[in-house]
């Protein structure tokens, strides 16, 4: 069998930052479908998909019995493992979320399959064991309730099934409600006036009910069971040929049978306590299985070969190929995705960007076309979060702690390291601003001098203290300047991809339209005299002119190509429109005033819970300082920080993606080992 390969440069298809996907398609005997599989699960490059051939040579194999069995099989051993976590619970450290699944090597992991059989079995035994136990379990719980029915009647000497003699009947029950033995009697000659042979006895007696024991002559029995079931009437729920007293005690001799059931079959399952890595391992081993068997379902089979077709990474395609060849035999055939399909996405940045595209995937991954703004978003994503946080003693607390885990936990993963190098970067842009704005766990630097040392310290700011007098406008109007080159450079990705897909006109009537209008308003709102009490400063009367004359080209621009394609009088209205859309952006620039908003609240809830522990004085007051300080800076790091990450999203995802960026692609999910307790040493994929 021979081998095509076709791999065209990475940037031809998806651009900036995305991997380059490649169709593969793989033909090769049935003989060796099983080691295939099983190769391309261990590297997880390929993601296959279900084919449909329209030709009666290709069958499809039905395997959901056997994904069935081995998901059961695998349940059986999860079942066997939290059965002995039950009784040898494991420690749970305070970070474990952080330390990921264990490593297992080849070798353990052959082993581990070569005593599968055995493993099961001890497993079924568990399982079976744990069964008995439950079972015991709910039978001394109904013991314990019969024996409970019987104690109002304890003292009672007769079996509770006797019914009498020849010559009398005899009613052994209980009533519903409190009667006395006059009460009762009373009670029963109203309604037995005629009969006058009844004998009484009130067992026990209590406000919920009356057992008693009554004998009448055998041929008054119908009328006497009548009248006593007019009252509420019952039998006994323990019916037995013993006394009350023989009866609780067989009951509780049974309890303690079951009881030294339940200790033998809990002393075997604590002895298999050894085998609780192998039931993990089988928990994972046969979930595996199944994955393998529901990517058997999406082959197209014949008598002697089969067909299997997918996406992979243009990267890793050689090297899927060659190995497929050279052991295998087979003929693999590479190809660039065709124009209407829409390949999986796998996103390829630096360390840097990396970490943000968490981020990214939470809202979507690009669209086939379509640019990865990751690089880009990271930029301005560590700024705004650093500039909402921006006390520096929280980017240190936040630094050190991200450093700790990263530093702490090597097997972490991956999705979840991620997310602790991107709050790791947040942390270093918060100490920036921090240091910038001069908040160190707010003013505590200020409030412990005064108030424990007597002495007046301070750590001025590198820039300005954004609470101080008027420096709140002065971040305003920086965080409506970021707000500004954040959308333009949103706008400017647009341009990008319109000249990129060839559509420079684009580019033109849809971007630099938009830079005019609003770039050119912007520079002639800043030359406005009335201004300067906002912005400190005001442009010559120059940039006036500039400003109107660049905002009436893109108003032209806009006015007359934004409707291009329609016909005039239509063409009109949707430049019109289009240019209504001026107050989108206006909206969008105030928008960033939560950058301010965000960072002025930090800053002052800090100085407030200080203020707080500094009411106490200082000497012994250091105690109750303490105790404020540590708890409201935890309390205002928790909240801020989530505000921070919330509304840095927020920016991202809606006043800059909303320029340029549409999403929709599919994650890339390659068949591979997707395991829950234990991860696969790297030697394997490769064995």
């Amino acid at each position: 069998m021979r081998s095509v390969y076709y791999i065209k440069n990475e940037a031809e298809v998806h651009g900036l930052s995305v991997r380059n996907m490649q169709r593969i398609t793989i033909y090769a005997l049935k003989k060796h479908r099983k080691a295939i599989l099983e190769s391309l699960q261990r590297k997880g490059v390929l993601e296959v998909e279900n084919l449909q051939l329209e030709d009666s040579a290709f069958i499809k194999e039905q395997t959901a019995q056997k994904q069935a069995l081995f998901l059961k099989t695998s349940s059986a051993a999860g079942q066997a493992y939290e059965a002995l976590c039950s009784y040898l619970p494991e420690k749970r450290k305070l970070l474990s979320m952080f330390e990921g699944r264990s490593l297992i090597s080849v070798a353990e992991y052959d082993s581990f399959v070569a005593e599968s059989s055995e493993i099961m079995r001890t497993a079924y035994r568990v399982n079976d064991l744990q069964k008995a136990v439950s079972d015991a379990k709910a039978e001394i719980i109904r013991l314990q309730t019969q024996i409970e029915a019987l104690q109002p009647w304890k003292t009672f000497d007769i079996p509770l099934r006797f019914q009498g003699t020849v010559a009398t009947a005899a009613f052994i029950g209980t009533l519903p409600e409190f009667f006395s033995y006059a009460q009762l009697l009373s009670r029963l000659a109203r309604l037995l006036p005629q009969i006058q042979d009844l004998a009484l006895e009130i067992v026990s007696a209590s406000q919920e009910q009356t057992c008693f024991f009554l004998v009448c002559s055998r041929s008054s029995a119908q009328q006497v069971e009548e009248a006593l079931r007019s009252m509420g009437y019952a039998r006994p729920p323990a019916d037995s040929e013993f006394t009350p007293v023989q009866r609780i005690a067989q009951l509780k001799e049974h309890i303690r049978e079951e009881k030294d059931a339940i200790e033998t079959a809990q002393a075997e399952i604590i002895s298999y306590a050894g085998m609780k890595n192998a039931f993990r391992f089988m928990e994972d081993y046969y979930v595996m299985r199944a994955e393998k068997y529901s990517i058997i379902e999406r082959l197209e089979n014949t008598k002697h070969m089969f067909l299997l077709t997918g996406y992979a990474m243009a990267d890793r395609v050689y090297e899927i190929a060659s190995e497929l060849t050279k052991k295998y035999g087979a003929a693999v055939e590479v190809e660039q995705p065709k124009e209407k399909e829409a390949p999986p996405v796998a996103l390829q940045n630096n360390r840097f960007a990396q970490p943000v595209e968490s981020v990214l995937e939470t809202y979507s991954l690009p669209a086939r076309g379509e640019v990865d703004p990751t690089f880009v978003m990271s930029i301005f994503y560590y700024i705004f979060f650093g500039m909402m946080f921006s006390d520096a003693g929280y980017g240190l607390v936040m630094t050190l702690g991200c450093a700790f885990l990263l530093k702490k936990f090597k097997n972490m993963e991956e999705g979840l390291k991620k997310s602790v190098k991107m709050f790791l970067g947040c942390g270093i842009s918060t100490v920036f601003w921090g240091v910038l704005f001069g908040s160190y766990f707010g003013d505590a630097v200020t409030v412990i001098g005064k108030t424990f040392f007597q002495v007046d310290v301070a750590i001025p700011p590198l820039w300005f203290n954004p609470v101080e007098g008027t420096n709140s406008m002065t971040l305003l109007m920086g965080a409506f300047l970021l707000g500004i080159i954040h959308i333009f450079v949103g706008l400017g990705m647009q341009g990008y991809m319109h000249i990129k897909n060839g559509r420079p006109l684009d580019a033109v009537c849809d971007v630099l339209s938009w830079y005019l209008l609003v770039g050119g308003g912007i520079l002639a709102l800043l030359s406005i005299d009335m201004l300067k009490s906002l912005t400190g400063f005001v442009l010559p009367p120059v940039c006036m002119a500039i400003g109107g004359i660049c905002a009436a080209a893109g108003a032209v621009l806009i006015l007359c190509f934004a409707g291009r394609g329609s016909k005039p009088v239509k063409r009109f209205l949707k430049g019109a429109y289009g240019l209504y859309g001026v107050t989108g952006y206006l909206s969008d620039i105030l928008s960033y005033s939560r950058l301010l908003a965000l960072g002025l609240a930090t800053g002052v809830i800090a100085q407030v819970f200080n203020q707080i522990g500094a009411m106490f004085g200082g000497g012994i007051g250091i105690l109750p300082f303490t105790v404020v300080f540590l708890i409201g800076h935890t309390l205002n790091i928790s909240i801020n920080a989530l505000g921070a990450y919330v509304h840095t999203n927020r920016l991202q995802f809606v006043e800059f993606f909303g320029k340029f960026y549409e999403g929709g692609g599919k994650k890339f999910t390659p068949f591979q080992i997707n395991t829950k307790h234990y991860k696969i040493k790297e030697e394997i994929y490769h064995g």
